[in-house]
């Protein structure tokens, strides 16, 4: 089963959304409707879900929608981490749809914002409730999501948009080695995503990406490397279709088995979709 293992969907609101610039082409709904014929093109038969704004109430309806839905295998959504009553959010979202939690960090104005014990005292609860916990960074915030991930050894986590190193300036260093410690511990996945958007929107080439693609690869292997379209965030420097067949382009080299677990088998196992 080939898995999408990160897409968004959103009633654009400009205060629910003030990352979405009002001009920018994704000022505008994008619903179930709009993703569902070009999953079919690209033969993808469930996708993640993941949260786009810091509400419970847009989890609460990213569940619904999965509920409606049955190419939806699963939400990756949002609660408080740092509150105190972050058991009780929980337990409110509790269901067989919800697979994971995210916080953007990436908007945070602390780098090591992963890193203040309260919260890694809501990272604590994910665990035992069998939810994984997808990590949001800039490559400069590297070093807190390594220390992040060392505190919680059984705690599932998955590396967004391989950490969104700087492709536009053709910088590698120091993410390269540093991605390569975080993908030193075991517990930690990465998806092959995010990255058209953090190169040259307009002129980006495959050869541009190849070598953060290359890097990725090695660190993780095939086996804890999954395929993410991050729709419709990538529309911004390409349509969906390009997205797929440039991933499919670099997995060329695997081996079946390792190619089909890169488009699915590795979404389908860490967060229980499929």
């Amino acid at each position: 089963m080939r898995i999408d293992s990160h897409q968004h969907f959103w009633t654009y609101d400009p205060a629910g959304y003030p990352w979405i610039e009002p001009e920018s082409v994704l000022a505008r709904d994008r619903l179930p409707g709009d993703l569902a014929p070009l999953l079919a093109t690209c033969g993808i038969e469930r996708t993640v879900a993941v949260q786009a704004s810091q509400t419970i109430a847009e989890t609460r309806w990213l569940l619904g929608l999965a509920e409606a839905h049955d190419f939806i295998g699963g939400v990756v959504g949002w609660v408080d981490l740092c509150a105190s009553d972050v058991e009780a959010q929980l337990d409110s979202i509790a269901c067989d749809e919800l697979v994971g939690i995210r916080h953007v960090l990436q908007d945070e104005s602390d780098d090591s914002f992963a890193l203040r014990p309260d919260f890694q005292a809501g990272v604590s609860q994910l665990a035992r409730r069998g939810l994984v916990y997808d990590i949001l960074i800039y490559e400069r915030q590297l070093d807190a999501a390594i220390g992040l991930v060392e505190k919680f050894p059984d705690q599932a986590f998955v590396v967004d948009h391989i950490a969104k190193p700087k492709i536009r300036a053709g910088e590698i260093e120091p993410w390269a080695t540093k991605l390569r410690k975080l993908a030193s511990f075991d517990n930690v996945c990465c998806k092959l995503s995010g990255m058209i958007t953090e190169a040259d929107w307009s002129l980006w080439t495959r050869e541009d990406l190849a070598p953060y693609v290359d890097v990725t690869l090695e660190a993780f292997g095939p086996e804890r490397l999954m395929f993410g379209s991050d729709w419709p965030v990538c529309t911004l420097a390409g349509e969906y279709p390009r997205v797929f067949e440039t991933a499919c382009a670099f997995l060329e080299p695997l081996s079946d088995a390792q190619r089909e677990g890169v488009l699915g088998g590795v979404a389908a196992r860490v967060y229980g979709v499929g």
